[in-house]
Protein backbone atom coordinates (compact mmCIF):
# COMPACT_ATOMS: atom_id res chain seq x y z
CA UNK A 1 0.00 0.00 0.00
CA UNK A 2 0.99 3.47 -0.75
CA UNK A 3 2.38 5.81 1.90
CA UNK A 4 0.37 8.98 2.92
CA UNK A 5 3.22 11.29 1.64
CA UNK A 6 2.99 9.96 -2.11
CA UNK A 7 0.90 11.22 -5.00
CA UNK A 8 -0.66 7.61 -5.14
CA UNK A 9 -1.44 7.82 -1.56
CA UNK A 10 -2.59 10.80 -1.10
CA UNK A 11 -5.11 10.25 -4.39
CA UNK A 12 -6.54 7.61 -2.22
CA UNK A 13 -6.70 9.49 0.85
CA UNK A 14 -9.13 12.19 -1.10
CA UNK A 15 -10.92 9.70 -2.71
CA UNK A 16 -12.03 7.66 0.64
CA UNK A 17 -12.92 11.28 2.25
CA UNK A 18 -14.79 12.04 -1.16
CA UNK A 19 -16.36 8.64 -0.61
CA UNK A 20 -17.33 8.96 2.93
CA UNK A 21 -18.72 12.52 1.77
CA UNK A 22 -21.05 10.83 -1.04
CA UNK A 23 -22.26 7.69 1.64
CA UNK A 24 -23.25 10.10 4.36
CA UNK A 25 -25.08 12.75 2.59
CA UNK A 26 -27.30 10.03 0.25
CA UNK A 27 -27.29 7.97 3.48
CA UNK A 28 -31.05 9.19 3.85
CA UNK A 29 -32.34 8.82 0.24
CA UNK A 30 -35.75 11.15 0.87
CA UNK A 31 -33.42 13.91 2.50
CA UNK A 32 -30.57 13.94 0.12
CA UNK A 33 -33.84 13.84 -3.25
CA UNK A 34 -35.51 16.54 -1.61
CA UNK A 35 -32.83 18.67 -0.69
CA UNK A 36 -30.93 18.41 -4.66
CA UNK A 37 -34.61 19.38 -5.66
CA UNK A 38 -34.67 22.28 -3.28
CA UNK A 39 -31.14 23.60 -3.96
CA UNK A 40 -32.26 23.95 -7.47
CA UNK A 41 -34.13 27.21 -6.23
CA UNK A 42 -31.17 30.06 -6.18
CA UNK A 43 -30.26 28.99 -9.91
CA UNK A 44 -33.99 29.01 -11.05
CA UNK A 45 -34.69 31.91 -9.63
CA UNK A 46 -31.62 33.86 -11.74
CA UNK A 47 -33.47 32.66 -14.71
CA UNK A 48 -36.66 33.31 -14.13
CA UNK A 49 -35.69 36.99 -13.24
CA UNK A 50 -34.36 37.21 -16.52
CA UNK A 51 -37.70 36.14 -17.99
CA UNK A 52 -39.67 38.27 -15.67
CA UNK A 53 -37.55 41.21 -16.81
CA UNK A 54 -38.43 40.66 -20.77
CA UNK A 55 -42.27 40.21 -19.76
CA UNK A 56 -42.07 44.21 -19.77
CA UNK A 57 -39.25 45.09 -21.69
CA UNK A 58 -38.19 43.82 -25.17
CA UNK A 59 -33.95 44.20 -24.98
CA UNK A 60 -32.10 44.48 -22.10
CA UNK A 61 -28.88 46.43 -22.23
CA UNK A 62 -29.54 46.31 -25.81
CA UNK A 63 -29.37 42.44 -25.76
CA UNK A 64 -32.65 40.05 -27.06
CA UNK A 65 -34.19 37.66 -25.10
CA UNK A 66 -31.69 34.94 -26.63
CA UNK A 67 -29.39 36.56 -26.28
CA UNK A 68 -29.39 37.44 -22.61
CA UNK A 69 -29.88 33.44 -22.09
CA UNK A 70 -26.55 32.56 -23.38
CA UNK A 71 -25.15 35.01 -20.67
CA UNK A 72 -27.01 34.07 -17.56
CA UNK A 73 -26.50 30.58 -19.02
CA UNK A 74 -22.66 30.73 -19.31
CA UNK A 75 -22.74 32.57 -15.54
CA UNK A 76 -25.33 30.13 -13.87
CA UNK A 77 -24.17 26.83 -15.10
CA UNK A 78 -20.22 27.88 -14.19
CA UNK A 79 -21.50 29.60 -10.56
CA UNK A 80 -23.28 26.57 -9.76
CA UNK A 81 -20.34 24.35 -10.77
CA UNK A 82 -17.73 26.52 -9.01
CA UNK A 83 -20.20 26.01 -5.79
CA UNK A 84 -20.23 22.80 -5.89
CA UNK A 85 -16.49 22.48 -6.70
CA UNK A 86 -15.18 25.23 -4.22
CA UNK A 87 -17.71 26.54 -2.31
CA UNK A 88 -17.07 24.53 1.14
CA UNK A 89 -14.39 26.82 1.13
CA UNK A 90 -16.17 29.57 2.75
CA UNK A 91 -16.54 27.65 6.28
CA UNK A 92 -12.70 28.73 6.51
CA UNK A 93 -13.39 31.53 9.00
CA UNK A 94 -15.93 28.65 10.72
CA UNK A 95 -12.64 26.76 11.07
CA UNK A 96 -9.77 29.24 11.93
CA UNK A 97 -12.22 30.52 14.66
CA UNK A 98 -12.56 26.88 15.83
CA UNK A 99 -9.25 25.78 15.75
CA UNK A 100 -10.22 23.01 12.98
CA UNK A 101 -7.77 24.54 10.68
CA UNK A 102 -4.93 23.38 12.92
CA UNK A 103 -6.53 19.91 13.02
CA UNK A 104 -6.14 19.90 8.68
CA UNK A 105 -2.65 21.43 8.97
CA UNK A 106 -1.03 18.71 10.93
CA UNK A 107 -2.31 15.97 8.46
CA UNK A 108 -0.65 14.73 5.58
CA UNK A 109 -2.60 16.25 3.35
CA UNK A 110 -2.20 19.42 1.40
CA UNK A 111 -4.43 22.41 3.31
CA UNK A 112 -6.98 22.96 -0.02
CA UNK A 113 -8.20 19.44 -1.25
CA UNK A 114 -8.76 18.73 2.96
CA UNK A 115 -11.21 21.47 3.10
CA UNK A 116 -12.89 20.78 -0.09
CA UNK A 117 -14.05 17.43 0.70
CA UNK A 118 -14.33 17.44 4.21
CA UNK A 119 -18.17 18.53 3.40
CA UNK A 120 -18.60 18.59 -0.13
CA UNK A 121 -21.93 19.86 -1.31
CA UNK A 122 -23.05 17.27 -3.15
CA UNK A 123 -26.89 18.08 -2.87
CA UNK A 124 -25.91 21.24 -4.93
CA UNK A 125 -25.44 18.95 -8.55
CA UNK A 126 -28.52 19.56 -9.19
CA UNK A 127 -27.81 23.24 -9.69
CA UNK A 128 -24.58 22.92 -11.94
CA UNK A 129 -27.15 20.38 -14.17
CA UNK A 130 -29.95 22.74 -14.20
CA UNK A 131 -27.39 25.68 -15.39
CA UNK A 132 -25.82 23.27 -17.60
CA UNK A 133 -29.56 22.72 -19.16
CA UNK A 134 -30.04 26.39 -19.41
CA UNK A 135 -26.70 26.86 -21.34
CA UNK A 136 -27.35 23.97 -23.84
CA UNK A 137 -30.89 25.40 -24.39
CA UNK A 138 -29.55 29.09 -25.01
CA UNK A 139 -26.58 27.90 -27.01
CA UNK A 140 -28.95 26.24 -29.38
CA UNK A 141 -32.41 28.58 -29.10
CA UNK A 142 -29.82 31.64 -29.97
CA UNK A 143 -29.07 30.93 -33.79
CA UNK A 144 -25.53 30.79 -33.65
CA UNK A 145 -23.54 30.47 -36.50
CA UNK A 146 -21.31 27.64 -35.27
CA UNK A 147 -17.95 27.56 -36.87
CA UNK A 148 -15.39 24.91 -35.44
CA UNK A 149 -13.79 27.96 -33.53
CA UNK A 150 -17.34 28.67 -31.98
CA UNK A 151 -17.60 25.46 -31.12
CA UNK A 152 -14.20 25.18 -29.27
CA UNK A 153 -15.41 28.30 -27.42
CA UNK A 154 -18.49 26.61 -26.25
CA UNK A 155 -17.00 24.10 -24.62
CA UNK A 156 -13.69 25.90 -23.28
CA UNK A 157 -15.41 29.10 -22.29
CA UNK A 158 -18.45 27.89 -19.84
CA UNK A 159 -14.63 25.81 -18.12
CA UNK A 160 -12.94 28.79 -18.09
CA UNK A 161 -15.51 30.62 -15.69
CA UNK A 162 -16.09 27.82 -13.29
CA UNK A 163 -12.28 28.08 -12.84
CA UNK A 164 -12.80 31.56 -12.45
CA UNK A 165 -15.01 32.06 -10.11
CA UNK A 166 -13.47 29.10 -8.26
CA UNK A 167 -10.26 31.44 -7.82
CA UNK A 168 -12.95 33.77 -6.68
CA UNK A 169 -13.83 31.76 -3.55
CA UNK A 170 -10.48 31.03 -2.62
CA UNK A 171 -8.89 34.34 -3.27
CA UNK A 172 -11.99 36.01 -1.10
CA UNK A 173 -11.97 33.04 1.81
CA UNK A 174 -8.44 33.60 2.39
CA UNK A 175 -9.28 37.49 3.16
CA UNK A 176 -10.25 35.39 6.70
CA UNK A 177 -6.56 34.46 7.44
CA UNK A 178 -5.98 38.12 8.23
CA UNK A 179 -9.45 39.26 9.86
CA UNK A 180 -11.91 35.99 10.56
CA UNK A 181 -15.61 38.15 10.37
CA UNK A 182 -14.42 38.78 6.49
CA UNK A 183 -17.36 36.40 5.50
CA UNK A 184 -20.32 39.43 4.26
CA UNK A 185 -17.11 40.85 1.98
CA UNK A 186 -16.27 37.88 0.90
CA UNK A 187 -19.88 36.94 -0.17
CA UNK A 188 -20.50 40.51 -2.18
CA UNK A 189 -17.51 39.64 -4.33
CA UNK A 190 -18.52 35.95 -5.33
CA UNK A 191 -22.57 36.28 -4.91
CA UNK A 192 -22.30 39.97 -6.12
CA UNK A 193 -20.13 38.57 -9.10
CA UNK A 194 -22.62 35.38 -10.06
CA UNK A 195 -25.17 38.29 -9.98
CA UNK A 196 -23.46 40.71 -11.95
CA UNK A 197 -22.53 38.37 -14.81
CA UNK A 198 -26.15 37.16 -14.57
CA UNK A 199 -26.72 40.27 -17.13
CA UNK A 200 -25.58 42.15 -19.38
CA UNK A 201 -22.65 44.30 -18.13
CA UNK A 202 -24.16 47.20 -20.91
CA UNK A 203 -26.57 47.37 -18.22
CA UNK A 204 -24.33 48.86 -15.37
CA UNK A 205 -22.81 51.83 -15.79
CA UNK A 206 -19.89 54.14 -14.23
CA UNK A 207 -17.45 53.27 -12.13
CA UNK A 208 -19.42 50.03 -10.66
CA UNK A 209 -19.36 48.64 -14.37
CA UNK A 210 -15.54 49.51 -14.85
CA UNK A 211 -14.53 47.62 -10.97
CA UNK A 212 -16.49 45.00 -11.46
CA UNK A 213 -16.36 44.02 -15.05
CA UNK A 214 -12.68 45.21 -15.86
CA UNK A 215 -11.04 45.56 -12.01
CA UNK A 216 -11.86 41.87 -11.08
CA UNK A 217 -12.87 40.42 -14.56
CA UNK A 218 -16.34 39.50 -14.10
CA UNK A 219 -16.94 40.78 -17.78
CA UNK A 220 -15.08 37.42 -18.93
CA UNK A 221 -16.94 34.76 -17.44
CA UNK A 222 -20.13 35.55 -19.59
CA UNK A 223 -20.61 38.87 -21.19
CA UNK A 224 -17.50 38.52 -23.43
CA UNK A 225 -17.50 35.34 -24.56
CA UNK A 226 -21.34 35.64 -25.17
CA UNK A 227 -20.51 38.39 -27.56
CA UNK A 228 -18.18 35.95 -29.19
CA UNK A 229 -20.09 33.16 -29.83
CA UNK A 230 -23.09 34.94 -30.73
CA UNK A 231 -20.75 36.91 -33.53
CA UNK A 232 -22.07 40.58 -32.18
CA UNK A 233 -19.48 43.27 -31.83
CA UNK A 234 -19.24 45.01 -28.30
CA UNK A 235 -21.21 47.95 -27.58
CA UNK A 236 -18.46 49.06 -25.24
CA UNK A 237 -16.29 49.36 -28.20
CA UNK A 238 -13.44 46.84 -27.08
CA UNK A 239 -12.24 45.02 -29.90
CA UNK A 240 -13.35 40.85 -31.05
CA UNK A 241 -10.75 39.27 -29.85
CA UNK A 242 -11.51 39.90 -25.81
CA UNK A 243 -14.48 37.56 -26.67
CA UNK A 244 -11.53 34.83 -26.95
CA UNK A 245 -9.57 36.20 -23.55
CA UNK A 246 -11.93 34.29 -21.19
CA UNK A 247 -8.96 31.01 -20.63
CA UNK A 248 -6.54 33.40 -19.87
CA UNK A 249 -8.09 35.67 -17.68
CA UNK A 250 -9.04 32.53 -15.76
CA UNK A 251 -5.71 31.54 -15.52
CA UNK A 252 -4.64 34.55 -14.57
CA UNK A 253 -7.24 34.42 -11.76
CA UNK A 254 -6.27 30.77 -10.17
CA UNK A 255 -2.56 32.15 -9.87
CA UNK A 256 -3.82 35.06 -8.00
CA UNK A 257 -5.91 32.64 -6.21
CA UNK A 258 -2.92 29.87 -5.67
CA UNK A 259 -0.38 32.92 -4.28
CA UNK A 260 -2.88 34.57 -2.25
CA UNK A 261 -3.65 31.02 -0.37
CA UNK A 262 0.07 30.35 -0.35
CA UNK A 263 0.67 33.53 1.30
CA UNK A 264 -2.64 33.06 3.88
CA UNK A 265 -0.96 29.73 5.13
CA UNK A 266 2.40 31.37 6.20
CA UNK A 267 0.16 34.37 7.65
CA UNK A 268 -1.44 31.43 9.85
CA UNK A 269 -0.06 30.87 13.19
CA UNK A 270 -3.09 29.25 14.99
CA UNK A 271 -6.09 29.88 16.23
CA UNK A 272 -6.40 32.96 18.38
CA UNK A 273 -3.16 34.37 16.92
Amino acid sequence: MAEPGTLTGAWRAYRALLGAQARSQAAYRTSFVVDLVGNMGATVFDVVTVLVLFGVTRELGGFTLRETLVVVGLSSFAFATADLLVGNIERLPRYVRTGLFDAVLVRPLAALPQLLLMDLPLRKVSRAVFGLAVLLFALVSAGIGWTPGRVALAVVAPLAAVVFFAAVFVTTATVSFYWVDSGELANSVTYGGRDFTSYPVTVYGGWFRAIFAYGLGFAFVSYHPALALLGRADPLGLPPWVGWASPGVALVAAAVAALAWRVGIRHYRSTGS
